[in-house]
């Protein structure tokens, strides 16, 4: 069969599934799946990543969502910033009393 199937995976949106272990760990991704909306996502997340209680919570963020860097950011994006001393505190003059 050939083309997009009406009511198929493709016809639904792309999610991208986070989870939370049981020990209080930061999110990981955990994988991707196809839903037609954020509860449906959340539903099948929990069935698929999470049924063997492998996760106290999850999140899930649409694909088209999510923003990243690309290897041709690897320049000036990731420089670290010694090489802008005024970004450095000994630059500012802090006013008597202040206090953090």
């Amino acid at each position: 069969m050939t083309g997009n199937r009406k009511g198929g995976d493709t016809a639904h949106q792309l999610w991208e599934v986070f989870t939370q272990p049981g020990d209080g760990k930061p999110f990981e991704h955990a994988g991707s799946l196809h839903a037609a909306d954020g509860e449906l996502a959340l539903q099948n997340a929990r069935d698929v990543y999470a049924r063997r209680s492998e996760a106290v919570a999850i999140w899930v963020v649409p694909s088209k969502a999510i923003v990243s860097s690309t290897p041709e950011d690897v320049g000036p994006f990731f420089d670290p910033a010694n090489d802008k001393p005024y970004r450095h505190p000994q630059f500012y003059r802090v006013p008597q009393g202040f206090r953090m």
